[in-house]
């Protein structure tokens, strides 16, 4: 059988990866996407989301897994964001904010 070589982080790898706003806006338009491939109406998003993150990630479905990934991700890129005075704020409706990460995705899809 033949062996193919592959590549891993090794285990106390600990990364600073820079992003630019596409990448970022990228991002959460995958999450966005996610979340609305997952979400049921039924259940309030902060519970559905409380939901998803309480489980062990080897019980999660391969859908859930991806979405907490991006979440993880989002949630790091913020941070740091944060950390560095690198957001603008600015207020939206919910509509707003779906239209601008649709926009997104698919500006993203055309490069």
């Amino acid at each position: 059988m033949k062996s193919i070589k592959t590549r891993e982080l090794k285990d106390d790898a600990i990364l600073d990866i820079k992003v630019n706003k596409t990448f970022y806006l990228m991002t959460k338009a995958a999450l966005f996407h996610s979340f609305t491939g997952l979400h049921n109406p039924d259940i309030k998003p902060e519970e559905f989301v409380k939901s998803v993150i309480s489980k062990e990630y080897k019980e999660m479905n391969d859908t859930e897994r991806t979405f907490y990934t991006l979440t993880l991700l989002v949630g790091e890129i913020e941070k740091q964001a944060s950390e560095t005075k690198s957001f603008i704020e600015k207020e939206m409706s919910e509509e707003d904010l779906k239209k601008a990460l649709n926009k997104q995705a698919s500006n993203s899809n055309e490069d």
